[in-house]
Parts: structure tokens; sequence; C-alpha cells
């Protein structure tokens, strides 16, 4: 899921939202979107007041998890697990998944791995090391 516009991002969320209430079709993608709404209830109300959604700052400094980075990172982590990118990452989820039995918890643990990764090849401007990555998540246990 590719979206490079923070507004046409946070309304897709908002949209698959609103689709589900209304009992739409969905497309694979907003399935794979309303999944993972439905696995945050924490995130329900805000989804459903579309402006607030649409114009919230979700900052560190608030002390306030960014609800679309959140759900974002898990779509990041199902499509990386799906197409092996990087290669090796589906087999170490899947053993980690073996050990966990909680898949959503191991999402959890794999996006702090990723997130740093990320904040990594940002602060140093370069891209994200695959293979530092993948070792961080290989030490999971």
């Amino acid at each position: 899921m590719m979206i490079q516009d923070r507004d046409a991002g946070r309304r897709f969320f908002v949209e698959v939202w609103q689709k589900y209430h209304a009992a739409e079709q969905l497309q694979a993608l907003e399935a794979l979107v309303l999944d993972i709404i439905l696995q945050h209830p924490e995130y329900h109300d805000m989804l459903g007041r579309e402006n607030e959604s649409l114009e919230s700052e979700f900052t560190a400094e608030m002390g306030v998890t960014n609800p679309f980075l959140h759900m974002g990172m898990h779509i990041a982590l199902k499509e990386q697990v799906d197409t092996d990118r990087p290669a090796g990452i589906k087999a170490v989820y899947q053993s980690l998944l073996k050990k966990s039995h909680n898949a959503h918890e191991l999402e959890h643990r794999i996006m702090e791995c990723l997130g740093e990764s990320l904040w990594l090849a940002q602060k140093n401007n370069i891209m994200p090391d695959e293979n530092a990555y993948l070792e961080s998540v290989r030490k999971l246990r």
C-alpha cells in the first residue's frame, strides 16, 4: 500500500471504516485495512469523526501514538511477509509466530524493529538496511 500524501492516506482509512459501517463491499486492499482497523478498537471512535481524523496531529511530544502510522506499519509488515521482502522475513515471521501464538503482539514487536530501521535510515539520509532490520527481527524471542 503506497500512499505518499498524508491526507489521502488518512482519508483511505476513514473511507474504509465508513464502507464497513454502510455494509458496502470492499476491495482486497480495503479488506486488509479493515482487518487492521478491527484489531484496534481504540481508534474506532476517532475514525468515525472524519474531520478530527483528517486534521489531528499526533506527535511524540504530545505523548500519543499516531494511529495512522501504527496501522500503516501493520499493513507494511503484512505486505513484507506476503512478498517475503526483505528475503527471509516470511520464514522468520512464521518461526516467531509458532513461539508466540499471538500474531498481533508479534507484529507490534516486529514493528519496533521496522520503526528503528526506518528512523536510522531517515536520520542518516540513507535507504533502510534490510539486512540489519531482518537481523533485529531474528533476535526477537
